[in-house]
C-alpha cells in the first residue's frame, strides 16, 4: 500500500496510509502515515462505534494537510474484547490413503458449504482456485514440502495467492464449525497453528525459502511475524 501511495502521490493525488504493524508503516515510509495500535483487521478500531471510527478518519484526513513526508500515532490504543480465539473440532480421519491435510479439507467440506450458505463468499476461495480445486492445490504444496520444487509441484498459479485460497477455505470451514465469530485474526491463527493444512503450508514455504527461492514467491504464503 505504500509503494501504491508514492505512486499516486506522483500523479497528484494526495492520500493517507493506515497501519496497525507500527515497524511495517515505520519501514514502508509512506508519504503520510497513521499508525493505530489496533487489532489487525480492524483498521478503524471499534466495530459498529461510528464516532470511534470518524475521529480516526477525522485525524487521518487532517496529515493531507501536510507539504512533507509525515508519520503519526492516534493518540488511543485498543486491545481485542474479543479474546476468545477460535476453537472447533476437526473432522476424524476418514481416509488413511489420503495426506493427513488433504483428508482433513475433505471432511471439512460440509462446514464449508454450511458457513457460505450462512455468511456468503466473503474473504473464501476464488482469488486463484474455487473450493473444489483445494484438494489439488494442497497436494502440490505436500510434494513442494517433500522437496519437490515448486514449479514442478503443479502448484495452480502463484504461491502466496493458492495459499491464501486455501487459508480463506479453512477460516470459512472454521465459522461452519464455531458457535461464535472469532475475534481478528484468530481464524487464520487456528490454521497455521491447529490443522494439518497449515502445517502443510508452512512446510512448503520453509522448504521454498530453504532452496533459495526469491523471497516474493514464497514470503506471503503466511503472515510476514510466521
Amino acid at each position: 500500500m505504500s509503494t501504491l501511495a508514492h505512486i499516486f502521490e506522483e500523479a497528484g493525488l494526495a492520500t493517507v496510509t493506515l497501519g496497525s504493524i507500527r515497524k511495517q508503516i515505520e519501514s514502508t515510509a509512506p508519504p503520510r502515515g497513521l499508525w493505530c495500535d489496533f487489532p489487525l483487521g480492524r483498521p478503524l478500531g471499534k466495530p459498529g462505534d461510528t464516532e470511534f471510527q470518524h475521529r480516526v478518519l477525522a485525524h487521518a484526513f487532517s496529515l493531507l494537510d501536510a507539504t512533507e513526508p509525515v508519520f503519526e500515532e492516534f493518540g488511543e490504543s485498543l486491545a481485542d474484547e474479543e479474546s476468545e480465539g477460535l476453537s472447533c473440532p476437526l473432522p476424524p480421519r476418514t481416509n488413511a490413503d489420503l495426506h493427513p491435510a488433504v483428508d482433513e479439507v475433505r471432511g471439512l467440506r460440509p462446514a464449508y458449504d454450511r458457513a457460505i450458505a450462512q455468511y456468503g463468499n466473503r474473504a473464501a476461495t476464488g482469488r486463484v482456485i474455487s473450493a473444489d480445486e483445494i484438494e489439488d492445490a494442497l497436494s502440490a504444496f505436500v510434494r513442494v514440502a517433500e522437496g519437490t520444487p515448486w514449479k514442478e509441484a503443479g502448484i495452480p498459479g502463484i504461491p502466496a495467492r493458492v495459499a491464501q485460497d486455501i487459508r480463506g477455505y479453512y477460516e470459512v470451514a472454521g465459522l461452519g464449525l464455531s458457535d461464535h465469530i472469532p475475534a481478528a485474526w484468530t481464524g487464520t491463527n487456528w490454521f497455521l497453528d491447529d490443522t494439518e493444512g497449515g502445517k502443510v503450508v508452512l512446510s512448503a514455504r520453509a522448504a521454498m525459502r530453504d532452496a533459495g527461492e526469491k523471497q516474493p514467491i514464497w514470503f506471503y504464503m503466511a503472515p510476514g511475524d510466521r
